[in-house]
């Protein structure tokens, strides 16, 4: 996170796209903030959009703008994030999710920074510093033909990934004492953070990271008593560790597939030699072998050497 945190400082002072990665809640949006308040751009208005929060039609009229009678209940011109944040800094978090059609019009502002009003067609010019937040694999994305590729190279001039809470658990108890006092209601007691409550929250794994540990304090904040958190975070525990095991499960099926797929089409276009497949996956021959056995495609017909 101090790596990061220098990093913050170097990019706020060039204007560049900024592609942020990492898992849900583990603070991507504060990071675009500390960016944006730190540029030449910080007077100016920072805007975020969701892109996974609405349907496609409503994030393109929410970014671009539409004209009056550009639809059904468009009853006066009104502007989009792109003009609203002019001069300033617009963030699209979840960018992964974005709709193919939208990605080539978003290409069109970072190339050119123009676009048009839906309905209209007029050119609108803006100035706006774009950065882009994702949990997904964009990589991933890009080879199953659900993101653009000339979109991401354009997205992922500058990337940083931020690492989830499970490994940054020196920063628990400063964040738990930092969101306690954040929430506390004026005259109301603050609670301490006992040193029982204190190793229960660093033991934690925090799938939702630090928007998980910032709601439990909240919580905390209501109760007032270090037991009951202690006794929720143990009850979840092996809730959270049943649902890594059957995330895990569910990719190393998923990956046993593809790999079987991958084999099959190989054998398939060598006529099931396995020499050949081998040269044609690139692979070492007897790296080949094993993994047909390990697949189980033995004897599925006969093979030629």
């Amino acid at each position: 996170m101090r790596h990061i945190e220098s990093l913050v400082k170097q990019l706020a002072g060039f204007n560049v796209p900024v592609l942020l990665a990492g898992e849900t809640g583990v603070g991507k949006e504060v990071v675009a903030r500390q960016i944006h308040a730190q540029s030449r751009r910080a007077a100016k208005p920072f805007m975020k959009l969701n892109c996974a929060a609405l349907p496609s039609e409503l994030v393109e009229s929410e970014l671009f703008g539409y004209q009056r009678g550009a639809f059904t209940g468009a009853f006066r011109d009104t502007p989009g994030k792109f003009e609203q944040a002019q001069g300033g800094t617009i963030l699209l978090d979840e960018i992964g999710d974005m709709d193919v059609r939208l990605q080539a019009k978003l290409l069109q502002v970072l190339q050119d920074g123009e676009f048009q009003r839906l309905g209209s067609g007029e050119t609108v010019k803006v100035d706006v510093r774009v950065m882009a937040a994702t949990h997904r694999d964009l990589r991933k994305a890009i080879r199953d033909g659900e993101f653009r590729e000339d979109l991401f190279y354009r997205l992922n001039i500058m990337s940083l990934e931020i690492p989830p809470l499970r490994e940054r658990k020196d920063e628990i108890p400063w964040l738990a004492d930092y969101f306690v006092r954040k929430h506390a209601e004026r005259g109301n007691p603050v609670p301490e953070i006992t040193p029982r409550l204190r190793e229960a929250l660093t033991g934690h794994d925090w799938p939702g990271n630090v928007r998980e540990l910032e709601n439990m304090m909240r919580k905390y904040l209501v109760l007032q008593r270090d037991d009951l958190l202690i006794e929720e975070l143990k009850a979840l525990a092996p809730v959270q560790a049943a649902e890594t095991a059957q995330t895990k499960s569910v990719f190393n099926s998923a990956k046993r597939q593809a790999g079987l797929e991958t084999a099959l089409s190989a054998l398939e276009a060598t006529r099931w030699n396995r020499k050949e497949a081998a040269k044609l996956l690139k692979m070492d021959y007897k790296t080949f072998l094993y993994h047909v056995k390990k697949l189980g495609i033995e004897g599925k017909r006969s093979f030629q050497n």
